[in-house]
């Protein structure tokens, strides 16, 4: 029987997410053999750091290499449709960052693609492996918190909040129209959906750009990244991708949503918070104390549930790999997230576990997101 060490990997991309593909990848036991950067240099240095086989000086020299199985796409947005399209083309199953595509019409080619080779084809939508995000799963779906009312919530952070700070994401021929919406305000839908079991149907949303102008470095300051310069020579640049927005959602069965996205929240480095209210209950989580989570109650005390084996659901137990008290993040959603999409390439789809989010999920996000852009510039609701 084929195993993780089996399957043979490429990731394409060394910037900020690359890198942590690939030790995502290394503690399940994937055979990464190669890595591509956006130059020779690039992957070559990747190469050596990472302890890997081959650097990949283009990428049709991955698409030809038959002892590649996937490749991971880790670069910039503008570059996701075309490389996933020529993968599966290629027969490679493909593990894409989000935004899986730039448009609709794009991303909805890749879902057909997808679907006729009958390959493994994910986006990395990795919050919905927290295992208390699962945790939330099961109790929503064993009716503990009973009707879904509303679901609101932010993802926020504060490193474009200068007009100094500059990177690729807030070009909209590099990233796509929207910018903090696809980029972090697309997670926070995906999860709230997998959690619930709820599909977004309408949408109402005001986005707002608040440095119309930035300085652009003379050669590119990665600022998420955490590169600074000192006296660096700049240019202006005009910015048509938003900083923040505010978005009224409608969810299918009635319950309604609001969601507060920006990149300008200054403190905040990445928090994405949801509450969702029930009939019975609630459940609210945080992604800066992400090992706990909130259920609220009316006739009886509020609870805080710690990320502990022993008390949570049979759902959450194959996501847990440390025992209480000993915290799981952000890397180990990545842990989890492949396992689920590499366990499909080895064995199927496991539908009684938690499902990577696949290429037909990706779509939606980009169909939200065109929603969202219609919304803003009409001033009306939007019907998905």
């Amino acid at each position: 029987m084929k195993t993780y060490a089996d399957i043979n990997v490429v990731v394409v991309g060394t910037g900020f997410i690359g890198p942590v593909h690939i030790e995502a990848l290394k503690r399940l036991g994937v055979n990464v053999i190669g890595i591509m950067g956006s130059s020779s240099q690039k992957s070559k240095s990747a190469r050596k750091k990472f302890g890997l086989k081959k650097a990949y000086l283009q990428f049709d020299e991955i698409l030809q290499d038959k002892a590649v199985d996937v490749i991971h796409i880790a670069v910039p947005n503008i570059f996701h449709y075309d490389m996933s399209k020529k993968a599966l083309l290629a027969g490679k199953h493909v593990m894409c960052e989000k935004p899986l595509a730039m448009n609709i019409f794009e991303s909805n080619e890749l879902v057909s693609i997808a679907k006729e080779s009958k390959l493994e084809a994910g986006v990395c939508y990795n919050t919905r492996f927290y295992p208390l995000n699962i945790e939330a799963k099961n109790k929503i779906q064993k009716n503990e918190i009973g009707q879904v009312f509303s679901i609101v919530g932010n993802y926020v952070q504060d490193w474009l909040l200068y007009e100094t700070d500059y990177n690729w994401r807030v070009m909209a021929d590099q990233g796509g129209a929207l910018r903090a919406i696809a980029d972090i305000g697309t997670h926070w839908m995906d999860l709230v959906s997998s959690i619930t079991g709820l599909t977004i149907e309408s949408v109402f949303a005001d986005l707002s750009t608040f440095h119309p102008t930035r300085k652009r470095p003379k050669g590119e300051i990665e600022t998420f990244s955490g590169k600074t310069s000192k006296q660096i020579e700049t240019e202006n640049i005009t910015i048509d991708t938003e900083d923040c927005g505010s978005i009224l959602l409608k969810f299918k069965g009635g319950a309604k949503g609001c969601l507060w996205v920006s990149q300008l929240n200054a403190g905040r480095k990445n928090q994405m918070r949801y509450e969702v209210s029930g009939s019975k209950g609630a459940i609210a989580w945080n992604s800066e104390t992400p090992n706990e989570i909130w259920y609220g109650y009316r006739d009886k005390p509020n609870e805080i549930l710690s990320k502990d084996p022993s008390l949570m659901s049979n759902l959450s137990q194959p996501y847990l790999s440390y025992p209480g008290g000993h915290n799981e993040g952000f890397s180990d959603t990545f842990k989890q997230i492949f396992k689920s999409f590499y366990d499909s390439i080895l064995h199927g789809k496991n539908k009684e576990g938690i499902m990577y989010p696949t290429f037909a999920e990706g779509h939606h996000e980009i169909k939200i997101c065109e929603a969202i852009l219609e919304s803003n510039k009409k001033e009306k609701w939007v019907i998905l």
